[in-house]
């Protein structure tokens, strides 16, 4: 039997009323159906995973080396300047949230899903990329599904994200396939 959806409200001067209430939280309304602290503490994961993100592909974009490197470079900086954007939006988001964006380089790494790994050639790089952007999926498809409907701005952002991490993903198995012949990643 299917269920029936909740009425939505359709009484204009409850929602007057309601949206008078609790004008310190900002864009936490009453119907939120999230917990707010829990969402910024998880964010702030988010945050620092995207943070290390950037900085690692950054160095790799200035790092590699090499005859066919300079696509590669480029395509690492292209990848940081998105990750970027992803790291600002989650911070505006904690924002609307009431919480602050955790940008403190001490403790970034042990907040951060991802690592940061240098890599020591061409080919590492891109590993270490591809292996990122696998944990960043993974990530964000659990947290696409812990959100559900219970905070679906979050939800829909983590979405958005996370259609681009698979781009990335993809792009670094193409770059390990071309520059290795296959992939190869070791477990662990």
């Amino acid at each position: 039997m299917p269920s029936t959806p909740e009425p939505f409200i359709s009484d204009v001067k409850t929602l007057r009323e309601r949206a008078r209430q609790s004008l310190e939280d900002g864009a936490v309304t009453f119907a939120y159906g999230g917990d707010p602290k829990k969402t910024v503490e998880i964010l702030q994961t988010v945050l620092a995973t995207e943070l290390v993100c950037v900085l690692r592909y950054t160095q790799h974009s200035i790092a590699a080396t090499g005859l066919s490197s300079q696509s590669v470079k480029a395509e690492f900086a292209e990848h940081a300047k998105e990750e970027h954007s992803h790291a600002l939006q989650v911070a505006e988001r904690i924002t609307q949230l009431g919480g602050t964006p955790d940008f403190n380089p001490a403790g970034l790494a042990t907040r951060s899903a991802s690592q940061f790994a240098p890599g020591e050639n061409l080919v590492d790089m891109i590993k270490e990329n591809l292996i990122a952007e696998r944990i960043a999926v993974e990530h964000y498809q659990e947290l696409v599904r812990y959100f559900a409907d219970h905070d679906p701005t979050t939800r829909v952002m983590l979405e958005g994200i996370l259609a681009v991490e698979e781009d990335h993903a993809d792009e670094m198995h193409d770059l390990l396939e071309a520059h290795e012949g296959r992939p190869m990643l070791e477990d662990g």
